[in-house]
């Protein structure tokens, strides 16, 4: 009875358009005054919930990609992708996918890569003669390579949530991201073809070297946060200190771009985008709290398991309903609250717990381009001026194409598991 009491409040606050961490944390408030528990177990509970060193990793990357951003390094890594790949038919969309892919290595989240790049290369595409809503979905489509190749803040929390070795997790994900990249680099060069999109000019090679030139130092990061980690110079967390001096050091003397006076406002934006990182967190924790007292973890176990044992329906049982969550819920919410229940499920069955977590978080950044509550739809039709349902259509074959690879995760281990076990050991 609590629980349902739970679930509806939490479901009727959704509905009413309160922010998810704030009908987390209502929802829980509900059921512990309806069950005379002290109110400090919410305080407790949160603060269990983020008090982890791993977890100041997330800060580091959201300001270090702040700084990235304002400091030119986007509108440089649009031109760098324009100049290597625009000669091709549908070169610019082409080119769309590589950025993401280089800036998945600085900025951490799918929203990020939307939200800076977005501005950018929409308004370019819709010169050049794209449709908006293709322009749109292939933006916020291509966004969902950041929170797979490393650095990335939902494999951050999975790592803290599961007690999974974050490294191993940031490895594990650089070739699924890169079969991101190329299953929509393929779709887009076909629609491309199809529709008669535009090609740009093969740029002299003296104008592309310049270019580079240009856009080497945002290269370089994604470069040194990868080796550095994967060599044992520095962890994750200090990873993301090391960007973030990177990043002002850039974009003050380098690009000169970031100015005294826009580091007050730059650490402010990174300040807000944190808190709610943080906030959400903590309420998703006490929510998961209340799920576990209610045994509810474990009845979603028995009931997955009670269907069938077959380790091959049950990865395709979680697979679909990750990928329903995650067509309402935010990312971050849903691995606090559902991925300590069906961790569990997937070792059952014999699967590699990198592996396993590579999947479940697959299937989540999947979700911010689906409807009704994909993040990255919203922010991307606001760019391009255009309707949820015109974006909803358009991104339909990319949302296939992740799902494919999302498939291929699943059911081939050395696709997460060879590459962590190679450079990091057993």
């Amino acid at each position: 009875m609590m629980a349902a009491i739970l679930f509806l409040s939490f479901v009727v606050l959704i509905f009413l358009g309160v922010p998810i961490a704030f009908s987390l944390g209502i929802s829980s408030l509900i059921y512990i005054l309806l069950n005379d528990i002290s109110l400090t177990v919410i305080a407790q509970k949160m603060y269990a919930g983020i008090d982890s060193f791993v977890l100041v990793a997330i800060p580091g990357f959201v300001l270090a990609g702040n700084l990235m951003n304002h400091g030119g390094m986007s509108e440089r890594l649009v031109k760098f992708g324009d100049a290597i790949i625009g000669f091709v038919r549908g070169g610019l969309a082409l080119a769309n996918v590589v950025i993401s892919m280089i800036f998945a290595g600085i900025s951490g989240t799918a929203l990020a890569d939307t939200a800076s790049e977005g501005p950018i290369i929409i308004p370019a595409m819709v010169r050049q003669g794209y449709d908006p809503d293709f322009a749109a979905a292939i933006t916020a489509a291509s966004s969902t390579v950041g929170p797979i190749i490393p650095p990335s803040t939902p494999m951050i929390i999975t790592g803290t949530i599961v007690g999974l070795s974050v490294t191993k997790l940031f490895v594990a994900g650089i070739v699924p991201g890169i079969l991101i990249g190329i299953f929509q680099m393929i779709l887009c060069y076909y629609l491309a073809v199809k529709r008669n999109y535009p090609k740009g000019e093969l740029k002299p090679i003296k104008y592309i070297w310049d270019i580079f030139k240009e856009s080497v130092w945002a290269l370089l990061l994604t470069a040194f946060i990868l080796f550095g980690i994967l060599g044992g110079v520095f962890t994750p967390t200090e990873a993301s200190i090391v960007s973030v001096l990177y990043g002002l050091i850039v974009g003050m003397f380098v690009y000169k771009e970031i100015k005294i006076k826009d580091i007050p406002g730059i650490v402010m934006e990174s300040l807000k985008s944190t808190a709610s990182i943080m906030v959400l967190v903590g309420f998703a924790n006490t929510f998961a709290w209340i799920l576990a007292s209610e045994q509810i973890p474990q009845l979603i176990a028995e009931t997955i398991l009670s269907i069938s044992t077959n380790p091959i329906v049950v990865i395709l049982l979680v697979n679909a309903l990750l990928l329903f969550v995650g067509m309402f819920m935010e990312t971050i919410a849903a691995i606090v609250i559902l991925f300590p229940v069906l961790f569990p499920v997937l070792q059952s069955i014999g699967m590699d717990p990198i592996q396993a977590g590579v999947m479940m978080v697959l299937n989540l950044i999947i979700g911010v381009t689906t409807p009704p509550v994909g993040v990255c739809l919203f922010v991307a039709a606001n760019i391009a001026n255009i309707s949820l349902v015109r974006i909803s259509k358009a991104i339909f074959p990319f949302i296939v194409a992740n799902i494919i690879v999302l498939l291929l995760v699943s059911f081939v281990p050395a696709l997460t598991v060879y590459l962590p076990n190679l450079l990091l050991g057993h």
